[in-house]
């Protein structure tokens, strides 16, 4: 066994990181009072659950580099799995962006698997879940994934987020729809994408 290979078995040992993917890919029970929000790529719709009861329903447009799960910057996919929201800020170019906790583990997992990233990557991604902070938003996967208004709106933008996944892997709202959602979550609501 070459000593490369030696290192990443012990780096992997040591971070723990089958079990720490492992819980964090569980789902976690939900108080009564929180929310989840469900994701449809394929439908364009963006749901408000509580107790697996419809509380909201908003129309979304995704990113335009199609189906299948992000896999690397400038992709322009929307990643597919469950994530957190990490953080809340106004925005002049989106008016108001929602970040989401991506890349997750298993986004981790999978880009040190294909290759995308390396061991360095992959740690500075797992150490910053375990310490429960925004993973790193400069690896070869990407980053900066949230959900966000449309900025200044034009009759021909509306009618393009209407018809259109225009986004570069984010999940877009009318900048009223973005304002209100962020009544019903908080920093660690669950974002579950599907395609």
């Amino acid at each position: 066994m070459t000593s490369y290979n030696q290192n990443i078995i012990h780096f992997l040992r040591d971070t723990n990181i089958i079990i720490v993917l492992w819980m964090l890919s569980c789902p976690v029970l939900a108080q009564s009072d929180d929310y989840t929000i469900l994701i449809s790529k394929k439908k364009n719709e963006l749901i408000v659950q509580r107790d697996e009861q419809l509380i909201k329903k908003y129309h979304i447009a995704s990113g335009k580099g199609g189906i299948g799960t992000k896999q690397r910057r400038g992709d322009n996919k929307t990643p597919i799995g469950v994530y957190r929201v990490s953080e809340f800020r106004q925005s002049d170019r989106f008016h108001y962006f929602i970040q989401l906790d991506y890349p997750s583990l298993i986004d981790a997992w999978y880009g040190y698997k294909n290759q995308t990233i390396d061991a360095n990557d992959f740690k500075r991604i797992t150490s910053a879940h375990k310490n429960k902070q925004n993973p790193p938003q400069d690896t070869p996967l990407g980053g900066f994934i949230g959900i966000h208004g449309l900025g200044q709106t034009t009759p021909k933008k509306l009618d393009i987020h209407q018809t259109f996944d225009w986004t570069n892997g984010c999940i877009a709202l009318k900048n009223e729809e973005v304002t209100d959602l962020r009544q019903f979550i908080q920093v660690g609501t669950q974002i579950i994408i599907q395609e």
